[in-house]
């Protein structure tokens, strides 16, 4: 099964495999214990009472309970340990995966495998040492069989061959419908996501929410239901069937039974009471049956997703290198092809060719749909190039060099994410800085940021981009990118971007690129660069004519963090 490589990557620790080892043991031995008490009372029942007798069941009784709460607890702690360390490897999987992969994949799905699959595969991991538990005790119990009657344990053995292959039939259907059900749960985050993120949109329109939830969310919802509900009902029907089979071999046993050779009454009792044991043990190892097909539903979810927990992105952790200085960055016969997902349609941009040099100020324009988001990805190495070259200081960018090249790089993008903290960042000493910039930007009303912490990011979209431009800006790159920051901005905080903040960039020797329609301020670049459907238009360079205010409010603090 896909979800045992899981396994082995869940216990890949010492303290891991210990846990998992002394649970199942412990387990082991609760369920020997209690096989050891059904013949202790057999001998009881056939012999009488003994001193022997007594202490054995005294023992037990004590043995029977501390070994089965020791192997519950130590399945407890695996089962959160386990949980913790699938979630950190998916987590860091996905920071290290592609990011094409992942706007293929969505978000619905990457919580679908973080939320459901997780939880399921994490289910059938921990589920192991109670399984070993109950095979061992239907095997101890058929060695006491065989012990007391070698002929009745061989239709013994028989009789469960052909039950568990009548258990089988059923099963197979209900890990149709698990799969199904998992299909289902990944229509419903998307569902749920929409819901979370249009909440605005539908609280404004009545018959548009309606039609959502009759024609998205509770189709998949009800899928969801439908699915499961049959799955697990198709299991229980086979796991009450597998226990029905259990006791007419009882009755198996008691009316076949005298007519085999040397099988008495004491044989019979000891008999009935071994199979009557072995019922419960059973029944646990049919009911884990659905968890472990549920498990490697899961399993097959993420596999084929391409985020498998049985690979880790990286080995090792290296050390990223601090951003080097540079001179020039080139793009060189670059194409790239993007494809919707779900769609035949695909967009090509380029070929094209690109130069930026150190303490150079370029505008990237053009129309919707030109290829602007799509170049700067490229650019900043979010996306990997079809064909061509990116090159910094004539040293081409490979694909192993992607995470170190992007560290060059400091974006604000038209669709960030503003984080609670300013992650990555050295707050040493800049703490009077920080104040005076929100000051400056006029935020200081809205938030506090002590050491790296905001005190809120329940702002306005305006105020939140300035948060943004302040957290790229205490990066300190070579190389600084702006998707459209100016686009809901007053004309004031216009003005200090363009006037004040990008010439300061520029007389400290950073690389700006400028995504922007705002032709007001094409005169601050050093070049414009127009795109149209995926190629240049025309790159043309020009004399800036503006630089930076006298009152230069934002830049005279920054500058000195």
């Amino acid at each position: 099964m896909k979800w045992t490589k899981d396994l082995k990557r869940s216990r890949n620790t010492l303290g891991a495999r210990s846990i998992f080892i002394f649970s199942a043991v412990s387990g082991v031995i609760a369920g020997l214990g209690s096989l050891a008490m059904i013949a202790v009372i057999n001998s009881i029942l056939a012999r009488g009472t003994s001193k022997e007798m007594v202490w054995s069941f005294v023992g037990l009784c004590l043995m029977i309970p501390l070994s089965g709460f020791f192997s519950q607890a130590l399945l407890i702690r695996l089962t959160a340990q386990a949980t913790r360390n699938l979630r950190v490897r998916l987590s860091r999987q996905i920071l290290s995966a592609p990011y094409r992969l992942l706007e293929e994949l969505g978000i619905h799905r990457l919580l679908g495998i973080i939320t459901d699959d997780i939880t399921s595969v994490t289910n059938g991991i921990t589920s192991l040492p109670f399984l070993s538990t109950q095979i061992a005790v239907i095997i101890g119990c058929l060695i006491y069989l065989g012990w007391l009657s070698p002929p009745l344990v061989l239709l013994v053995i028989g009789y469960m061959v052909l039950g568990i292959f009548s258990y089988r039939l059923p099963i197979i259907k209900s890990v149709h419908h698990y799969r199904r059900m998992r299909e289902s749960w990944d229509a419903s985050f998307k569902g749920f996501q929409a819901l979370t993120e249009g909440i605005k949109e539908l609280k404004l329109n009545r018959s548009g929410r309606e039609a959502f939830m009759a024609q998205e969310l509770e189709p998949a919802i009800n899928a969801v239901y439908r699915h499961g509900v049959l799955a697990s009902t198709i299991a229980t029907a086979a796991s009450n069937w597998g226990q029905a089979l259990f006791f007419l071999l009882i009755g198996l046993s008691l009316f076949l039974g005298p007519l085999l050779p040397k099988v008495n009454h004491q044989v019979l009792t000891g008999y009935a009471l071994a199979v009557l044991f072995m019922i419960a043990p059973l029944s646990g190892v049919l009911g884990t049956m659905p968890v472990l097909a549920r498990a490697h539903v899961a399993a097959e979810k993420v596999d084929a997703l391409g985020l498998s927990l049985a690979a880790a992105s990286h080995d090792a952790e290296t050390p990223i290198d601090k951003p080097r200085s540079w001179n020039q960055l080139s793009m060189d016969g670059i194409i790239y092809i993007h494809r919707q997902n779900g769609s035949p349609e695909e967009f090509q941009l380029g070929p094209l060719d690109f130069r930026i040099h150190a303490g150079e100020i370029v505008f990237i324009t053009g129309g919707n749909g030109s290829g602007k988001t799509t170049f700067a990805k490229l650019l900043i190495g979010l996306y990997e190039p079809c064909e061509g070259t990116i090159a910094l200081d004539g040293k081409a960018v490979l694909s192993e060099d992607l995470d170190s090249y992007r560290q060059l790089f400091s974006v604000v993008f038209y669709d960030f994410y503003l984080f609670e903290r300013l992650y990555g960042l050295n707050h040493g000493g800049a703490q009077e800085n920080i104040e005076k910039c929100l000051k400056l930007l006029q935020l200081s009303h809205k938030l506090r940021i002590k050491n790296g912490k905001l005190s809120t990011t329940e702002l306005s979209q305006g105020q939140r981009k300035r948060l943004a431009l302040l957290a790229a800006y205490l990066a300190d790159r070579p190389i600084y990118v702006f998707d459209e920051w100016a686009s809901d901005q007053d004309p004031a905080f216009k003005q200090i971007f363009y006037g004040d903040i990008l010439p300061a960039l520029k007389a400290r020797g950073k690389a700006v690129i400028v995504i922007s329609h705002d032709d007001r301020y094409y005169r601050v670049a050093d070049r414009i660069v127009k795109l149209e459907r995926g190629k240049i238009e025309y790159d043309i360079r020009r004399e800036p004519s503006v630089v930076a205010g006298k009152d230069s409010r934002v830049i005279a603090p920054l500058g000195h963090i």
